[in-house]
């Protein structure tokens, strides 16, 4: 594999074989235990698709949450309500007004794939690298260990993550 297309090909088909709510509930317990996460008091979440990691079992935390919301080509964080509705690309987004990114302390970034360098392979619509560009929050993704490689093939837009957790 030497392009991303090909990488996000295989992890879908990959993480379809993976237990995933198992690995989620490891995942979970993992960040409970990771300093960016217990120093933070505003998170901001994403709502699991299908196959995803699901970490909804956070949100019983004592931090204020948000989860993303797509706006054109940006990505937007909203306070977290149980009022969520589905957007156009299937994802479950709040009904709440978005707040300025910069009053976040923490994103937890999803991935198809990560890598030993911190870069992630997303879902190529970019949003989360322009996101994470317009705050000064501290980044997690949790992943399977499955879905981790040596090197992903990454741009110069392309941005790293924080801290990668893996299970």
């Amino acid at each position: 594999m030497d392009n991303k297309t090909d990488y996000r090909k295989y992890s879908k088909e990959l993480r379809k074989t993976l237990d995933i709510a198992y690995k989620s509930k490891i995942l979970t317990a993992k960040i409970r235990k990771n300093e960016l996460y217990i120093n933070a008091k505003k998170v901001m979440l994403f709502y699991p698709m299908e196959f995803e990691i699901d970490l909804r079992d956070l949100l019983n935390d004592d931090k204020t949450f948000y989860l993303p919301k797509v706006s054109g080509k940006s990505l937007l964080a909203c306070p977290y309500s149980k009022s969520l509705t589905k957007s156009a690309m299937g994802i479950m987004e709040p009904d709440t007004l978005p707040i300025n990114p910069c009053e976040l302390d923490l994103i937890i970034v999803p991935a198809l794939m990560t890598d030993k360098k911190g870069y992630r392979l997303g879902y190529g619509g970019g949003y989360y690298d322009r996101f994470i560009t317009s705050t000064d929050a501290k980044t997690i993704c949790a992943i399977p260990e499955e879905l981790t490689v040596d090197e992903l093939p990454y741009a110069e837009h392309d941005i790293k993550i924080d801290c990668v957790i893996t299970a």
